[in-house]
C-alpha cells in the first residue's frame, strides 16, 4: 500500500494541473465571447490611462527630494476683497463660464499668437503633484501638420463610431449632431494638443517620479478651458480615441509624454449652432454636510 502513495500523489497533482489549464482556457473563451468584447470600455485605454509606474523611478526620489528642500520659501501675495465685492466678482465669472459651451463649427480667422501665450501661461498655473509640472501643451498651426492630425483622427474616429464604442455611447452622442468627420481640425487657425509626461527625468538622465500626473494634467486643461472663454475663444475638448501614439510620433514627443486632450482653438464660424442643453441646478451638484 505505502508503494502506491508516490503513485497517488503524481496522480493527484496531474489532475490538479489539468483543472488548471481547463479553468485558464475557459476565461479565455468567454474573453473572446461577444459579450465579454461588449463590456470592454475604450474609453480608459492605453492611450488615457495614468500609467506612473513608482518602481520604475523609485531609485531617483532621494535626489528629487533632496533638491525640493532647499526651495526657499516667500511670503505669501494675496488680495482680499470686500464681502461685497467678492459675491459680485463670484458672480460675475459664473456668469461668463456659463456662456462656454462646445464649438464644433469654428472659423478660421487668426487668433493673436499673444493670447493663445497667455491662455497656456495661465493653464501652466495649475497645481500639480509635488510641483513636476507634467504637462506639454503642443500648439499647432501649420495647415499641412493640421491636416495630418485630422486624417489620423478621422481614420480611428470611424472605426470608433463603427466598432469600438458601442450602440449605446454612438446614440447619445446623435443629440450633439457629432461624428468621425471633424472638419474644425483643418478649419480651426490653432490646435492644442496637451501631453501628459508619466514620468520626468532627473539631472542626470535617470526617471523622476510625477506624482499624480494625469490629475495635475487635468487641472491645466480645465483652466485652460477658462482661459480661453475668459478671452473671447471656443472650442470643444476632445479625446482622441486610439490616435495618442501616431499623434504622439508625428509632433515627434518623447516617449515619457502620453496625449490627454486635444483642443481645437479659435472664434465661432457664422454658422455655428450648439444644443439646447441645460446644467443641472445647484442643489443637484453640491451637498452641504
Amino acid at each position: 500500500m505505502f508503494a502506491l502513495t508516490p503513485v497517488l500523489v503524481a496522480v493527484v497533482c496531474i489532475f490538479i494541473v489539468w483543472m488548471y489549464k481547463n479553468a485558464d482556457r475557459s476565461v479565455e473563451r468567454r474573453n473572446g465571447e461577444p459579450g465579454a468584447r461588449s463590456k470592454a470600455r475604450p474609453w480608459v485605454d492605453e492611450d488615457l490611462k495614468d500609467s506612473t509606474d513608482l518602481h520604475d523611478v523609485e531609485q531617483d526620489a532621494d535626489e528629487w527630494q533632496e533638491s525640493e528642500e532647499n526651495v526657499e520659501h516667500i511670503p505669501f501675495s494675496h488680495s482680499r476683497y470686500p464681502e461685497k465685492e467678492m459675491v459680485k466678482r463670484s458672480q460675475e465669472f459664473y456668469e461668463l463660464l456659463n456662456k462656454r459651451r462646445s464649438v464644433r463649427v469654428i472659423s478660421n480667422e487668426q487668433v493673436p499668437k499673444e493670447v493663445i501665450d497667455n491662455v497656456i501661461k495661465t493653464a501652466g498655473t495649475a497645481p500639480s503633484g509635488a510641483h513636476t509640472e507634467p504637462w506639454t501643451f503642443v500648439v499647432v498651426q501649420d495647415p499641412d501638420m493640421k491636416h495630418k492630425i485630422r486624417e489620423i483622427i478621422e481614420e480611428e474616429e470611424e472605426i470608433n463610431y463603427m466598432k469600438r464604442m458601442g450602440q449605446r455611447w454612438v446614440t447619445d452622442l446623435k443629440k450633439l449632431r457629432t461624428s468621425w468627420i471633424k472638419e474644425y481640425l483643418d478649419t480651426a487657425p490653432v490646435l492644442i494638443l496637451i501631453f501628459k509626461q508619466v514620468y520626468g527625468f532627473a539631472a542626470k538622465g535617470q526617471r523622476k517620479v510625477h506624482y499624480y500626473n494625469e490629475i495635475s494634467v487635468s487641472i491645466a486643461c480645465g483652466i485652460l478651458l477658462a482661459a480661453l472663454q475668459n478671452a473671447g475663444l471656443v472650442t470643444v475638448t476632445t479625446t482622441p480615441l486610439n490616435c495618442g501614439p501616431r499623434l504622439r510620433v508625428l509632433l515627434s514627443r518623447p516617449i515619457n509624454e502620453k496625449l490627454l486632450m486635444l483642443l481645437p482653438v479659435g472664434y465661432p464660424g457664422k454658422e455655428a449652432t450648439v444644443p439646447d442643453l441645460k446644467r443641472k441646478p445647484l442643489d443637484q451638484i453640491m451637498v452641504t454636510v
